[in-house]
């Protein structure tokens, strides 16, 4: 059976969240067709892709106002963004739990969720929704694929990702993105790039590169991050 879902009519800055329903209804493999309405093709795939969706037939194949595009429901995590954010949170992709579960860092040994309510960014722990919702925090992934092991990714994915997380922030500019894990920001951006403030910014969006909050990070102590995410936040504040 496939599911469907009309684009056209609805406010875009409200279709992330939507997809996002859709993306967590369905059982991986399910299809989903889309009918895009007169949205560009390129908006379509991006909104998509960050939802957690394979789309069969990429934009340069199609033209705004075209027939139904098909989508997959893929083995991932859909974003949690919209106008308004005064943080935008970029893991660098899924893992299994946060793929099976619809929740970032999900992982119990993973300290993003302990550090970011000790940091006082968000209130409720494991709930990516009520972060976006209740606390203007969005999240994201730069490579949308699911592994094991972060090193599994290659170098053109995050090329390619960067480039998708690119467009969010130009559409839904936040306050401040902060970059969890600097292998994504090193291997897209700036192999140089050490925890802080970056040197380059997204369109006039501030970022912030920290490292990787998973338990495997051992270097990196739990008060540690909550530094690097309170530093983030208020790298946001000012807008």
């Amino acid at each position: 059976m496939t599911e469907h879902v009309r684009l056209a009519g609805a406010a875009v800055d409200t279709l992330p969240l939507v997809l996002a329903d859709r993306h967590r209804a369905l059982p991986v493999g399910a299809a989903l067709e889309v009918d895009p309405g007169d949205l560009a093709p390129e908006l379509v795939d991006d909104l998509l892709m960050g939802a957690g969706f394979t789309v069969a037939r990429m934009a340069a194949d199609r033209v705004a106002g075209a027939p139904p595009v098909r989508a997959v429901r893929a083995w991932s995590l859909p974003d949690t963004v919209g106008p308004g954010m005064g943080l935008l949170v970029c893991g660098l992709n899924p893992s299994p739990g946060a793929a099976d579960s619809g929740v970032g860092f999900f992982r119990a040994g993973n300290r993003f969720w302990p550090a970011a309510i000790a940091a006082g960014i968000v209130r409720a722990d494991r709930a990516p929704r009520a972060a976006l919702v209740d606390d203007g925090v969005g999240m994201t992934d730069l490579v949308k694929r699911t592994t094991a092991r972060a090193a599994d990714l290659r170098p053109d994915e995050y090329r390619d990702g960067m480039a998708r997380v690119e467009r969010l922030v130009r559409r839904w500019p936040p306050g401040a993105v902060v970059f969890v894990g600097l292998a994504g920001w090193r291997t897209a951006v700036d192999r140089r790039a050490r925890p802080g403030v970056a040197e380059r910014r997204i369109g006039e969006v501030p970022v912030y590169v920290m490292p990787s909050t998973s338990g495997l990070n051992a270097g990196t102590t739990l008060d540690e991050l909550v530094g690097h995410l309170r530093a983030a936040a208020a790298l946001a504040a000012p807008r």
